[in-house]
């Protein structure tokens, strides 16, 4: 760190045109981890989505296994039909299942980058407390 009692004082114009480049910096920062959190929910969002999607194949199986029940039970009145039932019921559950997790999953993201609004936050509380201490001086 360097010594700054030995350099002679800034002027107000130095000191404001750090303050903007500070600031700049600052801003520039606070955009690159707002992207960096966004980047993070959306690949937890694309895990539900890629749920909800799979769940989705597994109903469009369920609904072929239960036209497979019906023709059968049509065509063998019982044993058949009786296991064709059971399949469809077992793949639909399946489907309800995945279905569930993968909304939950969708739902726990919000799409708001919470730890960057709230360190700009905090960014902004001390800038101000800065700026009223150096008013009171």
């Amino acid at each position: 760190m360097n010594d700054r009692s030995s350099l002679p004082p800034l002027s107000t114009g130095e000191l404001v045109s750090q303050l903007s480049e500070q600031a700049s910096r600052l801003i520039r920062d606070e955009i690159q981890l707002a992207q960096i959190e966004m980047s993070t929910k959306a690949k937890k969002a694309g895990l539900g989505a890629g749920l909800l999607g799979a769940s989705g194949v597994i109903a469009l199986y369920g609904l072929g296994a239960g036209i497979a029940t019906a023709i059968i039970a049509l065509a063998l009145i019982m044993p058949a039909w009786l296991a064709g039932l059971i399949v469809t019921v077992l793949l639909l559950t399946i489907a309800g299942v995945g279905a569930l997790i993968g909304k939950r999953k969708v739902s726990e993201t919000t799409p708001v980058p919470e730890r960057t609004v709230e360190a700009a936050k905090e960014t902004v509380d001390t800038l101000k407390k800065g700026a009223r201490d150096g008013r009171h001086k």
